[in-house]
């Protein structure tokens, strides 16, 4: 069986190992979405990951409500991103650009928009917006005419990043964001061609993917999922059924890597009893499987021994493990990091973060 430090091939990209660095919104990039000096240093700390997949990066302003998230639809966006993938490359690391609308979880002082989803309906809890949180506003159903303009946006920004130095993009269909409101029947009411049965309720995350296939090919394209139960006011009657669809429609397309969010009912976000989706969806997808929630070394490496998986995804250890990797490799502790700087501004909770080496030193 694979270790987790054995390279592994993902389509078109070569990891070095099997130890990913899951999206992680971080809100560094100011009002306009473009990345700063900040944020070459986190991610050049960052690149021993055998790949990188950014932070939620928008397609769009419409998409993109998060405050001070990164873009990828100007060009100072895609200039700014330059340094970052630079910075990863000299680093040996690959890094690959997650692209991102969010559908109703955005608010219209952020956006300057109504945000739309694949029906009118309303996220629970509350809006991040430069003022705090706000209520979540009534989405408005989208459109066969708002789908073709977002499917541009989806190719347009899978094309920029490549100009930027991506090694590939990866379609955020995950946590409630827009694509999973399609995917899921407790979302989308739809009577149309892209609602109603599974085959239908798929579509735009087939047609999303092939946007971004049109521009980077297969085997530079990854999408997430999560496939298990409520995120963020998302659900679904049968995730099991849909899920599974969803594997099957992917691996049709031949894409690099699916990453499937699974966490347990002790997650620290989202947790879920459902048993587990990918052992069903492994049969169908013959690319990378990626799992990601809540592992350490040992249960990672579980993971990898059970045939399952091929690479796992870790997220907050890496914000404040630079070093994740040979911390795992050296069985050393890792650091906790500190969710009161989550989304704060400056190199606090940020680059600020030691290597185990540097601790040793001091």
């Amino acid at each position: 069986m694979p270790d987790l430090f054995d390279p592994v091939v993902f389509g078109d990209i070569h990891l070095a190992n099997r130890i990913v660095m899951a999206p992680l919104t971080r809100g560094r990039s100011g009002p306009a979405g473009v990345p700063t000096d900040l944020g070459v240093e986190y991610y050049r700390q960052r690149a021993g990951a055998g790949l990188i997949i950014s932070e939620g990066t928008g397609i769009s302003r419409e998409g993109l409500g998060w405050p001070n998230a990164p873009g990828l639809w100007t060009e100072e966006q895609v200039e700014g991103w330059k340094p970052v993938t630079e910075a990863v490359h000299r680093a040996g690391g690959r890094i690959v650009a997650q692209l991102w609308h969010m559908g109703r979880l955005v608010h219209s002082s952020v956006t300057g928009t109504q945000p739309v989803s694949a029906s009118a309906t309303t996220a629970p809890h509350k809006a991040h917006t430069y003022e705090g949180k706000k209520p979540y506003e009534e989405a408005r159903a989208i459109t066969h005419d708002d789908i073709q303009r977002i499917l541009g946006d989806y190719a347009t920004a899978t094309r920029n990043a490549l100009r930027a130095g991506f090694d590939g993009v990866q379609l955020h269909g995950a946590n409630g964001y827009l694509i999973d409101q399609f995917l899921r029947d407790g979302t989308n009411h739809r009577d149309d061609g892209y609602g109603g049965p599974v085959e239908n309720r798929i579509r735009l995350l087939r047609e999303a993917t092939e946007a971004l296939i049109s521009e980077a090919g297969a085997g530079r394209t990854l999408v997430r999922l999560s496939p298990l139960g409520l995120v963020q006011g998302c659900d679904d009657s049968d995730p099991h059924g849909l899920f599974i669809a969803a594997g099957k429609a992917l691996g049709e397309l031949g894409i690099a890597a699916i990453e499937l969010r699974e966490p347990g009912a002790h997650s620290t976000f989202a947790p879920s009893d459902i048993p587990p989706v990918s052992p069903h969806i492994r049969p169908h997808f013959k690319g990378g499987i990626i799992l990601n929630s809540d592992y350490d070394g040992p249960s990672a490496q579980a993971r990898l021994d059970e045939g399952v998986a091929d690479a796992i995804a870790f997220g907050r250890p890496f914000i404040s493990n630079p070093d994740l990797p040979q911390r795992l490799r050296k069985a050393l502790p890792l650091a906790a990091p500190d969710p009161a700087t989550f989304y704060t501004a400056g190199p606090e909770g940020y680059t600020d973060y030691p290597a185990a080496e540097e601790q040793e030193a001091a």
